[in-house]
């Protein structure tokens, strides 16, 4: 009877441990998958997806002119003549086309296709904020959940430089002021632990926001707050970021600008076009014939207009603003690269100086403690060389947050979305 009965709480045991694996397995986020939720569940995104959608049926809106137009007409009359009244009907039918207007009508064609890549690249441009936004909620929340992790360890510390003063006061060797030292940095200790976790549960409320989860969700990050292999080249990154939305879009307008002088241009050349029409006549009052048929042959031409005149030459300095707007984008983007790739770097050197900054600080400690409790140092040493290291340890993490965030910016102004894409094949992990 034993047996049964041990299996099943092995079986249910094992049951559970596996539940709780899964759960933890599944509850663990990695950054390529939060930004694929908040593609998914951003309202900002999303409408820049419609945006694209609107300017393509814009875009197959401008195949219209080179169609022919079909237009149908119907109309009543009462006539009123002397004493008599009299019914007139009429319909008509009318097929138009415009056999050639100098350009016009393949400006604004091809002016409908650069919007539509200008909505493209707008929608490029909304992944890469969107990615960017993204990787700043994920890291900063990483590297608060490390810094509550860290300050718990700088309470402990704090606990034991306590413990130790309090067991030397009541062996006589030590005063009631190295107690109350180490008792106000221990609550000076919890203090700053009770304030981190507020910061990361507002961390993982922001990030939660973005990715369209509860914001009360909590779950694992899985990542790292380190940067692996070299930084790329700035030469190569010049050449990505040149093909960023925004120069992209910028040349765009250049190009649109250019057919807007293109169309103004066709307003002083004649538009030559062509229509047959149908018109059947009923009623009362009826003419010699009940029906008539049409074909036409028309040159429409505006001999004279002053605006257009004007409107030419505003288009001239309008396709040259463009031009100057799109050099001084170009010469922006590639500031912003140069900025941040400096950036990158000196908080590279930052990290490296705040690692050896740490492992000296924790030697600093451990040899304050040791003296402490032997009766070779004071309390304002120990305490001072626990603070010191609580310090580097935040250093630390601040250090590599800070460098994991100028990498993503340094991937948004390059308009890339992972530095890592761009290495050789053999430095790839």
């Amino acid at each position: 009877m034993k047996k049964p009965l041990i299996s099943m709480l092995f079986m249910a045991s094992l049951a559970s441990f596996l539940l709780l694996i899964s759960v933890s397995f599944l509850h663990a986020l990695t950054l390529d998958e939060a930004i694929s939720l908040s593609k998914e569940s951003l309202p900002s995104y999303k409408a820049s997806v419609l945006s694209v959608r609107s300017s393509e049926a814009l875009y197959q809106a401008t195949l219209s002119p080179y169609l022919p137009r079909l237009d149908a007409s119907a109309s009543y009359q009462r006539l009123f003549r002397n004493a008599e009244e009299f019914d007139s009907r009429l319909y008509d039918l009318t097929l138009s086309y415009t056999l050639f207007d100098w350009g016009n009508r393949n400006a604004n064609r091809s002016i409908g296709k650069l919007n539509l890549a200008i909505s493209n690249e707008e929608l490029r441009r909304a992944f890469l904020d969107l990615s960017f936004q993204v990787k700043v909620a994920f890291y900063t929340a990483m590297a608060l959940q490390e810094s509550v992790e860290q300050r718990t360890i700088q309470l402990r510390d704090a606990n034991t430089d306590s413990e130790v003063a309090e067991g030397r006061y009541k062996f006589g060797v030590a005063r009631l002021s190295d107690v109350l030292q180490a008792s106000v940095r221990k609550e000076q200790a919890k203090f700053n632990l009770i304030q981190t976790e507020g910061d990361f549960r507002k961390a993982m409320t922001e990030l939660n926001s973005l990715i369209g989860k509860p914001l009360e969700s909590t779950y694992d990050l899985e990542g790292s707050l380190e940067i692996e292999g070299d930084i790329p080249d700035p030469g190569i990154l010049a050449g990505f970021a040149l093909q960023r939305p925004r120069v992209k879009q910028a040349e765009r307008t250049v190009q649109i600008a250019a057919q807007n002088t293109k169309i103004s241009r066709s307003s002083f050349f004649p538009v030559l076009s062509a229509s047959a029409g149908y018109t059947k006549y009923g009623g009362d009052a009826l003419t010699s014939y009940d029906e008539e048929k049409t074909a036409a042959l028309t040159a429409t031409w505006n001999i004279f207009e002053l605006g257009k005149f004007f409107i030419h030459k505003s288009a001239g300095f309008e396709e040259t603003i463009a031009q100057e707007n799109f050099r001084d984008i170009k010469r922006q983007v590639l500031l912003d690269l140069q900025k941040t790739y400096e950036d990158l770097r000196t908080d590279t050197g930052k990290v490296l100086v705040a690692r050896e900054q740490i492992r000296q600080a924790e030697q600093n400690y451990s040899q304050a403690l040791g003296e402490y409790k032997v009766g070779k140092g004071d309390i304002t040493t120990l305490v001072q060389a626990e603070s010191l290291l609580a310090d580097a340890r935040d250093q630390l993490i601040r250090s590599r947050l800070n460098r994991i965030l100028t990498k993503a910016l340094l991937e948004q102004v390059a308009g890339i979305e992972k530095l890592e894409t761009l290495r050789p094949e053999g430095e790839k992990k």
